[in-house]
Order: structure tokens, then sequence, then C-alpha cells
């Protein structure tokens, strides 16, 4: 909602043009030493206007340290020190230099700066009066006269902060509440327009500042130094952000207490409060729109720095001439070879027996102990048996235990080795069991829980009929079947491998 040139109030147009011309009166000073001439012993001009800047931050600096005394023969001492490598002076000209400063901020006749200017409606002439540096004491006995910053000269130092210009958003919202608080609403109209310059002024900035980030980080230091600048700006925006919510919510009371008192009085508070609201909430998204900027600009221009930093370094290393030219031209000692070889080379890996292995679980069975561990296989749910992977799992064990048995038998062996087995089975129509994963379960299953004893039929869990413990127990007969590990790998299977056994049929049911 722009206002049209009809609407313009000259009145508050001009309002405070007094104080904004007073603003611009602090300067005067520096720029009437910017226009006299002055030359070292080389002929080389004295930059003035700089030397009367450097001068209010020595009395500055001097007011923080709490100081009372300081005088000509002071700044003399301080302009010595920064002036020595630029400019060829010798002292008498150092200290007329500084005289003549301090002077033009306090002239000799003891009076205040005057500044005119012309009012632009009434065409007359007014002054404004400055006052950069005041007298603070006097030394009859040394006949020193003593000087610090009056607070015309303190103003002047914080305009020329670095932060001056990004504050001026959180201090347009502070006068913004404080003219809402004081019923003065055509004010907080205006207040609100700058604040969308402040805004739009930020916009700019940022855009310039991505940009920057861009083309200017060449080094990890200008990285990590813009990454703090974003930071602070992310902070900033973010309170700003929180301060736009409290206006909000202050500007809403206002409408609604306004609102119950409209019959009470004129109807022009309540509208310019309904426009101030309409003002505050464009200003207010913006603003919004802006905060989420930063965090995308943190993130992404940062990361695209990051990745232009690294094929910078990809494009400048050159291998052949950073490092192997470097080894095989310069005689190193071993432990400098290593340094340079180490980031080249694989991550050493060594293998190695781990002796918390000793506290894994194991399978115990002992002739002196009480009770035998558990000699049953793993049984499954009643529900699930007959589902097709365990019926035909179940069928699997079956048919090996089966095969195993035959192949024993037909040898006249109680003891027969794994490897052996498998070697056997590659010669019979059962070769295809080798390429069955299930067929290295059952071994794997059989040595967990050997030795495997067959168990009468009253004595099986319910769950159990039916189940892969039948599918082994039913063809031994009353037999003991032990599995004991040795050494040696079979490579069954292109894809599978299994540690070698020994299988040992023994004993009676009633045995052990």
């Amino acid at each position: 909602m722009e206002r049209s040139v009809n609407t313009w109030d000259i009145t508050e147009l001009l309002s405070g043009f007094q104080e904004r011309m007073a603003k611009i009166a602090l300067f005067d000073p520096l720029f009437e030493l910017a226009r006299q001439r002055r030359n070292d012993r080389g002929g080389k001009p004295v930059a003035m206007m700089e030397l009367g800047l450097l001068t209010l931050l020595f009395f500055f600096e001097k007011k923080l340290l709490r100081s009372r005394r300081t005088s000509v023969k002071d700044l003399v001492e301080f302009l010595t020190a920064v002036l020595s490598k630029a400019y060829d002076l010798d002292g008498g000209e150092v200290e007329d230099i500084a005289r003549k400063v301090i002077q033009v901020f306090r002239p000799a006749s003891g009076r205040k700066r005057e500044f005119g200017f012309t009012d632009p409606v009434s065409g007359e002439q007014e002054v404004v009066y400055t006052s950069i540096l005041r007298t603070d004491s006097y030394d009859a006995a040394t006949n020193t006269q003593y000087y610090a910053l009056d607070e015309d000269g303190l103003e002047l130092v914080f305009a020329t902060k670095e932060f001056y210009l990004e504050f001026q958003l959180s201090i347009h919202q502070l006068l913004l509440r404080k003219q809402l608080e004081k019923g003065e609403f055509q004010g907080a109209l205006r207040q609100i327009d700058e604040m969308h310059v402040d805004v739009e002024t930020l916009q700019e900035r940022i855009h310039t500042l991505e940009h920057e980030i861009k083309r200017s980080i060449v080094s990890e230091e200008t990285l990590t130094r813009y990454r703090s600048l974003l930071e602070d700006i992310y902070l900033r925006l973010k309170r700003e952000n929180e301060e736009f919510g409290e206006l909000r919510g202050f500007v809403k009371e206002t409408k609604d207490r306004l609102y119950a008192e409209r019959e009470l009085q004129k109807q022009r508070p309540y509208e310019l409060i309904v426009r101030i609201a309409v003002e505050l909430e464009r200003v207010h998204n913006e603003h919004t729109m802006l905060l989420q900027r930063s965090m995308e600009l943190e993130s992404q221009a940062l990361r695209a720095a990051k990745e232009s930093l690294y094929y910078t370094g990809m494009t400048s290393f050159n291998f052949e001439q950073d490092i192997a030219s470097f080894i095989f031209s310069t005689p190193l000692p071993l432990e400098a070879m290593q340094g340079i070889t180490a980031p080249f080379l694989k991550v050493e890996q060594h293998k190695s027996w781990s002796l918390l292995t000793v506290f894994a679980k194991h399978q115990l069975a002992g002739e002196d102990e009480g009770k035998t561990a558990d000699e049953s296989i793993l049984e499954i749910d009643g529900g699930q048996e007959e589902a097709p992977f365990f019926v035909n799992r179940r069928k699997l064990f079956h048919t090996v235990t089966e095969l195993l048995l035959d192949y024993m038998a037909a040898g006249g062996q109680q003891e027969a080795r794994l490897g052996s087995f498998i070697a056997y089975l590659r010669e019979t129509e059962h070769a295809g069991l080798l390429a069955n994963r299930n067929f290295y379960d059952y071994w794997l299953v059989l040595h967990q829980r050997s030795p495997i004893r067959a168990m009468d039929k009253d004595s099986l869990p319910d769950e159990g009929q039916g189940g892969l413990y039948e599918a082994v127990t039913d063809l031994l007969k009353g037999q003991t079947l032990t599995l004991q590990e040795i050494e040696g790998d079979i490579q069954a299977h292109e894809r599978y491998s299994i540690q070698d056994m020994t299988v040992r049929l023994g004993g009676d049911k009633d045995a052990g």
C-alpha cells in the first residue's frame, strides 16, 4: 500500500530537519581539516582529516581509561609514534599539527563551533552549535591545559563506528515502540517506511556479500572470517525478528483497545493503527524472508566456497612435481620419507585374535557335570512348522542325515571327516546339495547342539513334534552323533566354504 504524493504531510516530512543538520555539522571540523594543506620535509602532503579522526580516537581511548589529564604533549607523543613511518616530521612540526587539530575541534575563543544552514521553508539562516573537545582542567604550576572529549565529539566517534548502519533497524524498532506508546501514529507510519528502507538495504548488502564470498574466498582464513560475519548477521536478524514479533503483539493490543474506544474518540486513530498493522506485517514478512536467506547463504555459499578451495587446490597440485620429484631429488631420512608418503597410502589393517572371544558363550558338556547342556536342535513354533521354508528345510536335514549315515555304514566307519563326505557327494546325484545354503546351516546347527542324542517320543516337548529335531534323531536309532572342528577349510562350492569337522557316531540310546 503506497501512499500517494497528495497524502504527504510537509510538516511531518520536515520534522527533525534541524536535528539532521546537526548530525551533518558534527563532520564539519573533519572537512575543515581536509581543506588545509601541509607537507612534511620531503614534500609529501599530510592527511589532516585522517589525523583529525585519529585525534578523536585518541581522546576516546583516554576517556575509556578514565584519564582526566590529557594535554597537547600527550597527543604529540601519540602522533609521533603513529606518523614516524608515514611522514618525515620533526618534533616541532608534529606539535604544530597537534595544536592545529585541537584548535579546529575547539576554537581558541572558547566558544562552540558554529555551523550555518538555510531553513528550506522559511528561508532564514539557522545556526547549529557543536562542541567536539572541551577543556578539562588546568595545571598552573606547569602552565598545561588538559582536554577531554565532549558530548558532540563522542557522538561523532560513534557515528564513524562500523556497526552504526547495521543497527539502524533495531533503533527504528525502539523508536516505533516509543511512538506507539505515546500515540504518535502518524510518526509511527513514517518510522515503518524507514524500516522498509532498512530491510531493502540489508537485502542489497546480503546479495552483495553472497557474490563477494564466492569471489573472494581464496584461503581458510578468509573462509573463517566470512563464516564469523555470517553468524553475526544471522544472530542480529534473529534478534530483530523477535522484536518484530513483540511489536506485532503490541500493535494488536493497541488496535483492540482503540476498536473498543472508537465510539468515544474520533475514527482517525483507529484507521491509522490499522494501516500501521498492515505496513508492519509487510516489513515483518520481508525481514523474515531476509532471515531465511541469511541461513541459506550461510550453508550454500560457504559450501560453494569450500568446493572452490578444494578445486583450487586440486588444480594447483601436481603430484609429479610436488611429491615425486621432491622424493627422488632430495635425500631424506627414512622417518621423513614415511611422513611424506603416509597420506597417499591406505589405512593399515591388521587381523588379530581378540581376547574377548574367551568370554563369548560356548556350548559346554562334560562328563562330571550333573546335567548336560541342551541336546535338542532349536525348535520352531507349531504355527510356523508347516511354512514352506521350514518344510523344505526339514526335508533337507532328513536327506543329509540319511546320506551321512549311509556313507558311514558303507565304509564300516564310526568316524568320518566332513571333507571326505563332501567329496563323496560331488560324485553322486546329490551334488546339488552343495549349492544350497541350508546344507551348511545343517552342519552349523549340528555343531552347535553336539552331541545329538535320540529322545523318547514321550519326552519330546509338544511343540517339538514334527520339528527339526525329529528330522535328525529319527534316523539315529538310539545312537549319538558328535561333531568336532578340525583344522582346514573346505571350499565346497564357489559361493560357500566351511571349516572341516570330524563326525563321530557311537553309543546307544541309554549311553551318556
